[in-house]
């Protein structure tokens, strides 16, 4: 079973903070709720794992992620990973496009990813799936802009807090600066909120059991 999703959501972020992160996947990974980078093979593959938690159930992937693309000139970045459960009844892969795109002196996320299922989690059906996608996406964006908006105001700090009489004298280690680093989302955004997602599936199930009595 496959789950197409592609969005666009606006970040109050400076374009150049907002590809800054996209470009740490491992800065991406923790804006995932319940996902981990376990271990960074090299530039382009690394180990991880994912873990949905609703009450006092829970299941655990563990995958490969590949960087297929980070290209500079469009701010995209492309990636797959796929993975299985601990008990190996359920498997995942998902292929992500995502892009900065400018907007004024903001910038926008833009998304695609193709989520395919197998196993027991192929059961909850396309419909289910796309609820379950849309709130594990949300979280996904809120952490993202928060990190964006961290790294914005990294960016504005040197400028606005350096001190005059340093500001006008020569420098010849400018250019040698390190590049900000940047912050790692809240620690609390690292368990998928499976409140949250409860209600949104009971909530679709009720909006379309009422459309049928409508109709």
């Amino acid at each position: 079973m496959k789950v197409v999703i592609e969005k666009v959501f606006p970040l109050a972020a400076t374009a150049d903070a907002g590809w800054q992160c996209l470009q740490d996947i491992e800065a991406v990974g923790a804006c995932m709720p319940g996902a981990k980078i376990t271990e960074r093979i090299d530039a382009t593959h690394y180990k991880g794992t994912v873990t949905v938690k609703i009450g006092p159930a829970s299941m655990s992937f563990k995958g490969n992620i590949e960087v297929l693309e980070l290209d500079s000139a469009s701010r995209t970045l492309h990636l797959v990973g796929k993975g299985a459960d601990s008990t190996g009844t359920s498997g995942a892969s998902m292929d992500l496009i995502a892009t900065i795109q400018t907007q004024g002196t903001a910038c926008e996320l833009a998304g695609k990813s193709e989520v395919s299922m197998s196993g027991k989690a192929a059961a909850f059906g396309g419909r289910m799936m796309n609820t379950v996608a849309d709130q594990i996406l949300k979280q996904f964006v809120d952490n993202f802009a928060a990190l964006a908006q961290s790294m914005t105001a990294q960016q504005a700090v040197p400028l606005a807090a350096a001190p005059a009489s340093l500001s006008s004298a020569p420098s010849s280690t400018s250019s040698a600066d390190p590049a900000p680093v940047v912050s790692r989302p809240p620690a609390q955004s690292a368990e998928l909120n499976g409140l949250s997602l409860a209600w949104a599936v009971v909530h679709d199930w009720l909006r379309r059991l009422f459309s049928r009595k409508t109709a």
